[in-house]
């Protein structure tokens, strides 16, 4: 996998919206925050408009992310906030120069759908909080997206949790938003998951659409060869009137016995306001024991 250029001061961050719709003074926060690390930023077209629930036609959000992967001066591009939409846009972007010169691409949520299919390139990309979240963000979360841009060293270590299944893995870390990888299946953008450690997160859901999405990525093979599963937040999932009987970690469970990975629940990352960076195409050790679990980035060069 190839690791964009981490970030120097100095260097110019683009700010813009795939989807949802997004206003200007919303991202002042993140903006403050950006110049206060020594970055300069440039706002997209894609900051302001409106059409309908998106932040423009599918044209002009696809216009706004070309250009700013085109632009040499641009060595980031954090996307200001999910939604729905970036699948509309993904299959009129032209990669070619990005692939030539990548750069970071930041965000989580529906920045699945870019995390995916820039992952199938073989480049890095970075799972971490967005523009409409950094209000809320912890000054953990805010201070793991700093140093996965410069370029620091990542490593976690969270409290072990009764459901958690011990065991060590390593390999390239991929995945992100459960429901963008269940509606990518099949596409171009579905990710390749042998040897690999896996993450997964989601955000209001019913349980039993948990289990529905579950039970196909297990039937397209994504939990047959990989090295480990990491499942950030599971969070305001919903359930009938006549209860599915498990909760979410259940369900992921349900799938996960029938392996033998070792498994990692509650980790500090999706819609969280404790949201910790993630590169995904860069190998990570995952180490889950009985009173912690480490997830540490090798930061070594290699695949």
């Amino acid at each position: 996998m190839v690791i964009p250029p981490y970030l120097q001061k100095g260097d110019t961050v683009g700010i813009i919206a795939t989807a949802r719709s997004f206003q200007p003074e919303d991202a002042l926060p993140a903006t403050d925050s950006l110049r206060h690390w020594g970055l300069h930023v440039v706002p997209g077209n894609t900051i302001g408009p409106e059409y309908h629930q998106l932040s423009g036609t599918d044209r002009e959000r696809a216009a706004d992310l070309q250009q700013m992967l085109d632009n040499p001066a641009i060595k980031a591009i954090w996307i200001a906030r999910g939604g729905y939409g970036t699948v509309r846009i993904i299959d009129l972007i032209d990669f070619e120069h990005f692939r030539k010169k990548p750069k970071w691409i930041v965000g989580y949520s529906d920045v699945t759908v870019l995390h995916s299919h820039i992952h199938n390139m073989g480049i890095a990309t970075l799972h971490a909080t967005m523009p409409l979240n950094v209000k809320k963000n912890t000054p953990e979360s805010m201070q793991s997206l700093k140093d996965g841009l410069f370029g620091k060293p990542l490593s976690y270590t969270v409290p072990a949790r009764a459901q958690n299944r011990t065991g060590n893995g390593e390999g390239i870390l991929t995945g992100g938003n459960l429901s963008i990888l269940y509606s990518l299946l099949g596409s171009p953008s579905a990710i390749d998951t042998e040897g690999k450690i896996l993450f997964i997160e989601d955000l209001d859901e019913y349980l039993y659409h948990i289990d529905r999405m579950m039970m196909n990525l297990k039937r397209n093979g994504y939990f047959d060869h990989i090295k480990g599963l990491v499942v950030g937040g599971m969070t305001r999932m919903h359930d009938n009137s006549i209860p599915w009987g498990k909760d979410a970690i259940g369900i992921v469970m349900d799938i996960a016995d029938q392996y033998h990975f070792p498994v990692c629940f509650d980790f500090p990352a999706g819609h969280l306001q404790d949201n910790r960076a993630l590169i995904l195409g860069q190998r990570v050790k995952l180490q889950v024991g009985k009173e912690k679990t480490i997830l540490s980035f090798t930061n070594d060069g290699r695949p």
